[in-house]
């Protein structure tokens, strides 16, 4: 069993989103703050749900007390009372 979480943690270790350029990283801390990277902009914006384009789709998020925190090129954050986030993906 020992043997199996090594093998998982240097697995984990290995598929560091530092890897993975340009492809969307979406950070959920606690229920009330979201991280998104190489996200596309934002395209829907209210109290109760953003959603934000990404290379293959939007993530969409839901809650309460919504609010665009921070939002750079790179970066966004969304803070509020988090109840989802979902990820839908554009057909084609």
């Amino acid at each position: 069993m020992a043997k199996s979480r090594e093998w998982m943690e240097r697995l984990a270790g290995q598929l560091d989103a530092e890897a993975l350029p340009g492809l969307p990283l979406v950070e959920i801390a606690g229920q009330n703050r979201v991280l998104i990277e190489n996200h596309r902009g934002v395209c829907a914006y209210g109290r109760e749900r953003i959603h934000v384009r990404v290379g293959y789709g939007e993530v969409s998020i839901r809650g309460c007390g919504l609010e665009l925190a921070k939002m750079s090129r790179e970066q966004l954050v969304i803070t509020g009372r988090i109840d989802c986030v979902e990820l839908i993906r554009r057909k084609g």
